[in-house]
């Protein structure tokens, strides 16, 4: 209920921002089963952008353990179904608590395979969670204002999405298992960038 409503403030607060986001290929969402929502990590209202996009589906998000000191920001975290992950020692509640999520709930799971907004490498997170919740992958990119002097100009959103990568033909997530799963991604990225503008270029600010 409180993700629902809080969702809804969110919906009317980006479309005053920047009006009605663009919205590419919301057929490749599965309608019926939970799965991992991914994308290359460029903003930080980005994740709003995705959930609201991606609904009527509800999500749970990983948020980085400081967001959680600040009590009135903690309840709303945890009440909008984020938890707390430790980015410089995540410890094994970083893969049980969302393959939890997405097996006992009907909460899908929002992910930046890369972790921040200053990297590009992704990490093996994602391919781990997919693979013991036995849950699909579906890659989306956002191209929209990247600096908050640019959100403020009305500046267009697209948010796109692409078809979901299925991991359970990979028997093992080893090294090279994981390698697989994160060409499959950057490729799903590069193709979904290409897609809605070739031209659009992200350098983390």
């Amino acid at each position: 209920m409180f993700f629902t409503f809080i969702r809804g403030i969110v919906r009317v607060v980006l479309v005053v921002l920047n009006g009605r986001m663009c919205l590419v290929g919301k057929e490749h969402l599965p309608q019926n089963e939970n799965y991992i929502l991914v994308a290359p990590h460029r903003t930080w209202w980005e994740p709003l952008h995705l959930a609201v996009g991606a609904s009527p589906k509800k999500f749970s998000f990983m948020a980085k353990k400081e967001l959680f000191k600040n009590p009135f920001l903690s309840f709303i975290l945890r009440h909008a179904n984020a938890f707390p992950v430790d980015r410089e020692k995540p410890g094994p509640s970083a893969i049980k608590t969302p393959v939890k999520t997405l097996k006992d709930t009907q909460l899908s799971l929002v992910m930046f395979p890369s972790g921040t907004r200053h990297s590009s490498e992704l990490k093996g997170g994602v391919a781990l969670i997919a693979k013991m919740a036995k849950v699909k992958i579906v890659p989306s990119v956002y191209q929209g204002p990247l600096t908050f002097k640019d959100l403020l100009k009305r500046k267009k959103v697209t948010v796109a999405f692409g078809a979901p990568i299925d991991v359970s033909d990979i028997k093992k997530m080893d090294k090279e298992g994981i390698a697989v799963v994160e060409q499959r991604m950057n490729e799903a990225f590069a193709e979904l960038d290409n897609e809605v503008d070739p031209n659009f270029r992200y350098e983390a600010k």
